[in-house]
């Protein structure tokens, strides 16, 4: 047995160190009919295998995640265009001195988001807060898109608390890269977005969307109907920034039109502090933690 084991590990060791080799010398890889098909980067890629690279994308996660103990987490959305308020700051000094007035009403604007970054932080640092000390069964991980902006703001706010935190990225054309606040080890790139929020919708105990653009619009529409349509079980799904999303959309209308049910506004709710968000699950799980607050 332990020479068969040996056997295997040389055949893989070679295979890796061929496609290593051609890396190395940046010389184009051809198909190669002898090389063994899961080493085969070209094989790996055809439309014909897609199933292959699907599963895939759906165990290494999922594998990961069991390993860890990663079983509950609160997936945090939101613009990834938010920067921290020391970045946005600086920011409009340079602006300002720069006498660019395209420059300083963008640099005026973050400023003025820039509070959603620091309450993104504040409310991971609540959720990890309630979490540290308890067995992997009761602990509840941020997890987000794995990005800048509000992503980075909950990934950093957990990490800052001495916690796990998952980033699921997604390979974008402009090449979003993570930010360095997720946990190496639980820090996830998709190419398939369907992917990417069947495993945010996996785990997740709660929904927390802060301000956010298109991306952010589909996450949340996604695990509305998936909740409204009962093929997910209920979560608390809470919008952050009670004026923003009221601008943003008139839900009464679809009420008034008959689109949707009285009842369905009750899976949203609404709020405007870190607290509140947090008030929110625990009222949803029945927690009870008496030091919980920061």
């Amino acid at each position: 047995m332990d020479q068969t084991q040996d056997l295997s590990a040389d055949r893989l060791a070679d295979a890796w160190a061929e496609l290593q080799a051609f890396s190395n010398n940046a010389t184009p890889l051809r198909q190669d009919a002898n090389r063994l098909a899961f080493a085969d980067p070209e094989f790996l890629l055809r439309r014909e295998t897609r199933g292959i690279r699907i599963q895939l994308e759906m165990l290494k996660p999922e594998i990961e995640q069991q390993e860890q103990g990663v079983e509950n987490t609160v997936v945090v959305f939101g613009s990834a265009r938010f920067p921290a308020p020391e970045q946005a700051s600086a920011a409009l000094k340079l602006a300002e001195a720069s006498g660019d007035e395209a420059a300083l009403a963008l640099a005026r604007r973050h400023v003025r988001n820039a509070h959603y970054y620091e309450q993104a932080r504040l409310f991971a640092q609540l959720v990890a807060k309630y979490s540290n000390g308890r067995p992997s069964a009761e602990k509840l991980f941020i997890c987000t898109g794995g990005g800048p902006g509000i992503m980075e703001a909950a990934n950093r706010g957990a990490q800052e608390m001495g916690a796990l935190t998952l980033g699921l990225n997604v390979v974008l054309p402009h090449e979003q890269t993570s930010n360095p606040y997720v946990s190496p080890s639980l820090n996830f790139k998709f190419h398939y977005f369907a992917l990417r929020k069947m495993h945010f919708m996996m785990r997740a105990k709660a929904l927390v969307v802060f301000p956010g653009g298109f991306g952010t619009l589909d996450e949340l529409f996604e695990i509305i109907t998936l909740v409204q349509t009962r093929k997910a079980k209920p979560v608390p799904i809470v919008l952050f920034g009670t004026e923003y999303w009221k601008r943003l959309f008139n839900f009464d209308v679809m009420v008034e039109e008959g689109a949707i049910s009285p009842e369905d506004l009750k899976l949203m709710q609404y709020v405007d502090d870190p607290q509140s968000a947090w008030n929110a699950i625990k009222r949803f799980y029945e927690l009870h933690n008496g030091n919980d607050t920061i």
